[in-house]
């Protein structure tokens, strides 16, 4: 996997992935930055997002659940000082669909964050607390 990340102007950065996808992160303007993207550290955030909600609607659509929405809020918290690293990290699963089987979902959860979800697995295995639960809405 390969990336490229470019310096734009004072805090501003365009980065583009290897599979041709870019996107701009820039510092708040206290830094110098003009509030244009994402911060890194959030992109961070987003991506562990990401990776888990892939793994848990895969896994729902492989067991056959009928699964309409999937909405992963993630809550983080960071250290004081520098390295501001991220220390803890939970995330809430709201999925809906039709006749959903809670068992199923508990699974698809418990197995993005424990075998699958590599991302929050390289998070934990720095030390980073993550935590997930979930709620079921059923249309």
């Amino acid at each position: 996997m390969k990336a490229r990340v470019k310096w734009v102007e004072e805090a501003t950065f365009i980065a583009e992935s290897g599979s041709g996808h870019a996107v701009i992160m820039d510092g708040p303007p206290d830094l110098g930055g003009r509030n244009l993207g994402v911060r890194p550290m959030e992109m961070l955030l987003l991506g562990m997002g990401g990776c888990t909600s892939f793994d848990v609607i895969h896994i729902l659509k492989k067991a056959r659940q009928q699964v309409t929405d999937c909405v992963a809020q993630l809550d983080a918290e960071r250290a004081e000082s520098d390295p501001k690293v991220f220390t803890k990290i939970h995330v809430h699963f709201v999925v809906t669909g039709k006749g959903l089987d809670e068992k199923r979902v508990a699974r698809a959860v418990e197995l993005s964050a424990e075998k699958y979800c590599s991302a929050s697995i390289m998070l934990a295995s720095g030390g980073v607390e993550i935590s997930h639960d979930y709620e079921i809405i059923q249309e």
